[in-house]
């Protein structure tokens, strides 16, 4: 404690005046006493310039790297810039593909509805199904409040999709003519034959319906087109079901029964037009 007591601080303004009188006596003797002192100068040279050579390369990288990570930033910003204009390029493509799709659906529903004038018809929209497959069994956005009742037909593609089963206030359920439960009455050929189609989700799978009961004397011919018939109690007269690809004699050799592709896509079905006229109320 004593030692501490005894012990004295030195004022800075003494150390400073120190330091000023040693570079003043190093000045005057490096003036004075050149050749004496330039082996200290030469010493102290070799140490200095060498650092202050690789600070200034220091100095240099330092300054490029700075440029380099602003140049990166820069493009950086720019780049984000550039992803935010092609999402927006992008998301207007696809707006506009989809208005391009909506147009081209609500233009074939127009031509379906030029297909048939006779009938009133309202369009609806798809918005599920009960199968991951077919559209064999559906369900439509109009209901009761738009006029769509059970035994409504439906239209869709370039002909028969099939008929409203259910209804309620705000959407309808629809049964398709490739439903095993369905059978439709027909005409086909020239000679307008009736004939009975039959639905079958199986022989969908390979791309057609049968056509039954055909009278063998019948002309029937590949590519003719068979329609709803004029005796079917719930299907109003002379809608497209599909055309003949096929035509064989049953082993009656009274009949005969032809295969047909149908008028409508059941794999893909967005829009229908329903119409909301009906032949006959039955039930389902």
């Amino acid at each position: 404690m004593k030692a501490s007591k005894n012990k004295k601080d030195i004022s800075p303004r003494y150390l400073f005046l120190a330091l000023t009188v040693i570079c003043i006596v190093f000045l005057v003797v490096s003036i004075f006493f050149k050749d004496q002192t330039r082996k200290i100068r030469n010493f102290f040279a070799n140490i200095i310039v060498p650092v202050q050579e690789s600070m200034d390369k220091a100095g240099n990288a330092l300054s490029k790297g700075l440029d380099y990570f602003g140049d990166v930033k820069e493009l950086k910003d720019e780049n984000e810039e550039l992803r935010d204009e092609l999402k927006k390029y992008r998301d207007e493509a696809s707006r506009y593909q989809a208005e391009l799709s909506e147009l081209d659906e609500l233009r074939s529903l127009y031509e379906l509805d030029e297909k048939y004038p006779e009938y009133n018809k309202t369009a609806a929209r798809v918005f599920s199904t009960d199968s991951s497959t077919w559209f064999n069994e559906l369900y439509i956005d109009k209901g009761l409040n738009d006029g769509i009742y059970e035994g409504c037909n439906v239209l869709c593609d370039n002909g028969l999709l099939g008929i409203v089963t259910e209804s309620f206030d705000n959407y309808a359920r629809v049964r398709a003519i490739i439903d095993d439960r369905s059978n439709i009455t027909a005409e086909v050929g020239r000679d307008n034959a009736l004939c009975n189609v039959e639905g079958s989700l199986i022989n969908m799978q390979s791309g057609y319906l049968l056509v039954k009961d055909i009278n063998k004397d019948a002309k029937v011919e590949i590519g003719d087109r068979v329609v709803t018939s004029n005796v079917s109690d719930r299907y109003f007269f002379g809608i497209t079901i599909g055309y003949v690809t096929e035509v064989t004699l049953d082993p009656n050799n009274l009949t005969k029964t032809a295969k047909i592709t149908t008028a409508v896509d059941f794999t893909d079905v967005k829009d229908v037009l329903v119409i909301t006229d009906r032949k006959r109320v039955v039930d389902y």
